[in-house]
């Protein structure tokens, strides 16, 4: 069954029992822009009390919001329990203590009441399954055709009950290439310093969508335009107005040149790959020095070490797992690399494209070259030594390992580490072929490690 028969499944079982129920939401949205919703959920004048005994085996971790969890087992034993809906009575929500959650809900009999606590119009309609009917009591298609993210009702009183509403009238606008409505917009630019009281999590995940969605320039453009950018990420912020030298740079500043970027992440683009374009260039603003001398030039030395230092502080604060922060810091400690391909030994190409997800350090040079100088050949010549060279050249098997060092009379220490990568560096460039040669090699590394001891 697919995501939208199970949905309207569930409204024709609330129906049959006397209840009304509608799809609602982002599904509405997204059906009447002829896009596939990622989910679909349904409002209904029914309790969570009613909403489990018709469907037994819900989930009740909302309920107390008027919010239940109908998996699919719980409408047709053949239904996996993955698909699922969130069915939600109709209320109204009182008070917003916590910034997030209400206070007290109170649960209403209309859907008119109920879509006034909603944020945005364009999220606010319903749809009647059987018929296609929408129901829109706050003017959302209108917005839909306009290109308009309004909140509902007062703007400044949406955002405080859920400051990450903020971030979401600028995703939203992003994603769909709309404006974000006049007073919504100075609502948000009043209260963006309230960010901060959103947790980590929820603002990590905001953004990531922002970066991902296929509008990320333009999410950024209004993150600083809302004033939100300098209060989630003062280091993006701060790239703004840090000239780059013109001759490898000719596009502008930091800030420029990282938008660039970001306008060419396509939709479903990978977060790791998205938060490194954004990041690749954080170490630039503290340390430009301006040009000395009549044949100076704008230098960032050390930019690179400085930029991976600063990309894990900000992974850490936004709560990045440790194997997500382990490929962004990769991304940023890996982008200059690029301009050395060319002229790397073979062993040390070898080494730089069988790095992890080597793909995305591809994709990001790509972008970052294109944003600037315009000239791909670095690229060009890592995807055909790629192209060109047998992956058992790339990734050959060992030649020896620790116990073969163990029978030549060695003892286990730090030098085994050293002695077996000259050996593969040795074997990815050639010179040592066959075991016998590695042995050999090893051999007169041992001794000549022995030697220097004993000197």
């Amino acid at each position: 069954m697919k995501a939208r028969e199970f949905a309207d499944q569930i409204c024709r079982t609330l129906r049959s029992k006397g209840h009304q129920a509608f799809l609602v939401g982002g599904c509405v949205r997204d059906i009447l822009l002829g896009r596939e919703p990622a989910d679909y959920d349904v409002s209904t004048d029914a309790t969570p009390s009613q909403v489990e005994a018709i469907f037994p085996g819900s989930l009740t971790v909302g309920a107390k919001f008027g919010v239940v969890i109908v998996p699919g087992e719980a409408v047709d034993s053949g239904l996996v329990a993955q698909q699922q809906v969130e069915v939600a009575t109709f209320r109204s929500d009182m008070g917003y203590s916590d910034g997030r959650h209400p206070d007290r809900v109170e649960y209403a009999k209309s859907p008119q009441d109920d879509v006034k606590r909603r944020d945005f119009t364009i999220n606010g309609m319903l749809l009647e399954p059987e018929t296609n009917e929408v129901l829109d009591f706050v003017g959302g298609r209108e917005d839909l055709r306009a290109g308009i993210v309004r909140a509902i009702g007062d703007p400044e009183t949406r955002f405080r009950e859920d400051k990450l509403r903020m971030v979401r009238a600028v995703r939203f606008a992003a994603r769909f290439g709309y404006s974000i409505e006049s007073k919504t917009m100075q609502a948000i630019q009043r209260l963006a310093r309230d960010i901060a009281q959103v947790s980590m999590e929820r603002l990590r995940d905001e953004l990531t969508k922002i970066l991902t969605e296929g509008g990320a320039q333009r999410g950024f453009e209004l993150l600083d335009q809302t004033g939100l950018l300098i209060c989630l990420l003062p280091e993006i912020a701060r790239m703004k107005g840090v000239e780059q030298p013109p001759q490898f740079h000719p596009e502008g500043d930091v800030w420029v040149h990282t938008l660039m970027m970001l306008a060419g992440l396509h939709a479903g683009s990978s977060p790791t790959l998205a938060w490194g374009v954004l990041l690749h260039d954080v170490g630039k603003p503290p340390t430009f020095t301006p040009p000395s001398g009549p044949n100076g030039r704008i230098r960032f030395d050390r930019h690179v070490e400085v930029g991976v230092k600063m990309a894990e502080e900000i992974c850490r604060r936004f709560r990045f797992s440790n194997e997500t922060t382990e490929q962004i810091l990769a991304l940023v400690a890996n982008h200059m690399r690029f301009k050395d391909v060319p002229n790397m030994k073979p062993a040390t190409l070898k080494r730089f494209v069988r790095v992890e997800k080597f793909g995305e350090h591809l994709e990001l040079h790509r972008l970052d070259s294109l944003s600037s100088h315009g000239k791909l050949d670095n690229h060009d010549f890592a995807l055909r030594f790629i192209a060109d060279t047998p992956p058992e050249q790339v990734r050959p098997a060992r030649l020896l390992t620790g116990e073969d060092l163990i029978a030549l009379g060695l003892k286990p220490g730090p030098a085994f580490k050293a002695i077996l990568f000259s050996v593969e560096e040795a074997q990815l460039d050639g010179s040592v072929t066959c075991r016998e040669d590695a042995l050999r090699l090893a051999t007169e590394l041992a001794k000549k490690q022995g030697d220097s001891a004993k000197a």
